[in-house]
Parts: structure tokens; C-alpha cells; sequence
């Protein structure tokens, strides 16, 4: 029997071609808010002895989780044998460790509280900063997809000459990776943080690179700033605008329209969160990994 796909905020585009590839019968479910804030929920397709995959778009999760607990407890009472959450975008990673004392490491605390309501979880390039996995806080059967591949894929078919740029030393596992895929160079700039919002950047040697096309790669985009600063310093040592990728394209307050401002030639995303920028389409790594 074809597995039943639920939509939770997602986007309606990556839900339907999801269906398609997966073979899933798209579940009709109700959902809405009473004028009070609290969550209506209504499941009319039949569910018993069947397995459900949630669709799930978790940018700025707090309004959206407590909806994914009544789904999914309201999905095993109506007999579903098993529920796989795809979350493109997994929320809740930034806080690793313990700062300072009393502050909550929420990463842990929000794995706790999705490992009671889901049996398998797919994400896409998770920030895994002080965790070497997902294994680490997630009880539940994990999977994490990287989107390098497909952005190597659109590189390749949509850019002649390309350079792979990283803005820092972090950066040099993922850009030399891109790098290889695309069969291009790639360059490491010097990247210094003195602050949430005040970032600088160098590009020592990139003038050797002048007749390339730079590329700026990164997993998230929220304030955009260390994307602006390389891109400045890139253009100031006499290289092309370059593009920008990102995987997911958070965007916090005005980024976007301060990346479009600044002397940047492009700026696209995977459509993992969903977005104007979206340009790269994160269906079939879902569905080689779901249906292998």
C-alpha cells in the first residue's frame, strides 16, 4: 500500500513532486487555528496499518511544533504502523554547549521531545558543529543527506570557469569537496568575527584567480554579512561578482535585500526552506534515500 504524505507548512511544490517520486498518496488532513491561537486538526483519510512521511518546513519552529505533536499523536491513534519526518531543515542545532552557566542547550532538549513522536528522521546538511552526528542526541533511526552533489550539479551545467571560494578556514572541507565534484579550483579566504554583526574578511592571492567565477558556498544564510564582506573583498581584489549559494535560505530580517545591494551577481538556495531564492530542488536526494 502506497505510503501516505502529509504536509506541515511545506511548500506545496516540493510536497507534489515528493508524492511523484515516492509514489505517496498525498493525506487530505484540515488544519487550522481557532481566532484563540489554538490548533484545529482533522485526519479523513484512512491511516490504519499504513506508514506516513511529514513534510515538515521548520524555519522559525516554534509555532509549528506543537501542531507536529498533535499530527503525529493523532496519526497513531488512527493506526498508522510508522511516521518518517522529512525536515529539510532541522532547527535547534545552534545551541551545542553550555556557554555560560544556566543556559539551556536546547538542541538537546528539542531532539528529546522529537525522538517520542517520529521512528526515522531525514535532514539535509544539519548544523553539526560540536556533534559529529545526529546518533548523538537522536534515539530515533537518522538520516543526514548533504546537498553537495546537487549543487555541484547546477555549478556544472550552469557555470563555465568556476572557483569554489570558502570564506574560512571552516569552510575548506565543504568548498574543496564542491571543488572536486565540479572538477574546479578552489580558494580559502581569512575570515575574522568580532561579534554577531561585525565580521571582516580578507582574500590574500585572489588576484591569481581574476578570470574565474567565484562561487561562495555555505550551509545557511541568515544574516548574510560573511556572504557581503567576501563578496566585497573578492570584488575589491579585482575578481568577478560572485555567486551565492546557499543551502538554506534563512534570511533574517532584511539579508536578502542587503545581499541584493551588495556586489554580488547572483543569489540562489536549495528549497529546503522556502524562498524567492530557490533554485536548486532537494527532491531526488529525498527520494534516492527513501526509496533506495
Amino acid at each position: 500500500m502506497k505510503p501516505l504524505l502529509f504536509s506541515l507548512y511545506a511548500e506545496p511544490s516540493l510536497l507534489n513532486s515528493l508524492a511523484q517520486a515516492l509514489e505517496a498518496e498525498v493525506a487530505s488532513m484540515e488544519h487550522r487555528e481557532f481566532p484563540d491561537g489554538e490548533t484545529y486538526m482533522r485526519i479523513t483519510t484512512k491511516c490504519d496499518q499504513r506508514s506516513a512521511i511529514i513534510l515538515a518546513n521548520f524555519h522559525q519552529p516554534n509555532s509549528k511544533f506543537l501542531p507536529l505533536v498533535f499530527l503525529c499523536e493523532n496519526l497513531r491513534e488512527l493506526g498508522i504502523e510508522s511516521i518518517t519526518l522529512i525536515c529539510p531543515y532541522l532547527p535547534y542545532m545552534r545551541q551545542d554547549i553550555k556557554f555560560h552557566e544556566g543556559e539551556a542547550v536546547t538542541s538537546r532538549f528539542f531532539s528529546k521531545l522529537l525522538n517520542q513522536q517520529v521512528d526515522r528522521l531525514l535532514t539535509i546538511d544539519p548544523h553539526l558543529h560540536r556533534y559529529h552526528s545526529l546518533d548523538q542526541i537522536y534515539t530515533m533511526e537518522t538520516h543526514t543527506l548533504q546537498a553537495n552533489p546537487l549543487i555541484a550539479d547546477w555549478i556544472r551545467n550552469n557555470v563555465e570557469d568556476a572557483l569554489i571560494v570558502g570564506p574560512d578556514s571552516e569552510s575548506e572541507q565543504w568548498a574543496a569537496s564542491v571543488a572536486e565534484m565540479v572538477g574546479c579550483p578552489y580558494l580559502i579566504l581569512e575570515k575574522h568575527r568580532f561579534g554577531d554583526k561585525n565580521v571582516s574578511v580578507s582574500a590574500p592571492n585572489a588576484q591569481d584567480h581574476a578570470n574565474l567565477t567565484p562561487i561562495l558556498i555555505d550551509d545557511i544564510i541568515s544574516t548574510g554579512r560573511t556572504m557581503i564582506r567576501t563578496a566585497e573583498a573578492l570584488v575589491s581584489e579585482g575578481l568577478k561578482k560572485p555567486i551565492c549559494i546557499g543551502v538554506h535560505a534563512l534570511f533574517s530580517d532584511d539579508a536578502y535585500g542587503k545581499m541584493l545591494e551588495a556586489p554580488i551577481a547572483k543569489i540562489l538556495s536549495c528549497n529546503t526552506v522556502p524562498h524567492s531564492s530557490n533554485s536548486i530542488d532537494i527532491t531526488p536526494l529525498i527520494a534516492n534515500t527513501l526509496n533506495p
